[in-house]
């Protein structure tokens, strides 16, 4: 099933990956849902703190190509 959504590679040694894999079976999820998880609770606790992106803001400020 194709989908639209941006594709990004992640280079993390074997034993990380190895450990998401076993936390993802554990959650009864992929590795890509599980860190979907962890980005979204990253992306909710830094917002809590700091206020919340202001993304029209930062795509004034920086080359999204990153």
């Amino acid at each position: 099933m194709k989908d639209n959504l941006p594709r990004y590679t992640l280079r993390v040694s074997q034993i990380l990956l190895d450990k998401l894999a076993y936390i993802a079976a554990y959650e009864g999820r992929t590795k890509n849902k599980e860190l979907e998880q962890l980005i979204k609770q990253r992306i909710a606790a830094f917002e809590k703190q700091h206020g919340e992106i202001d993304l029209d803001e930062y795509h004034r400020h920086n080359d999204m190509t990153s």
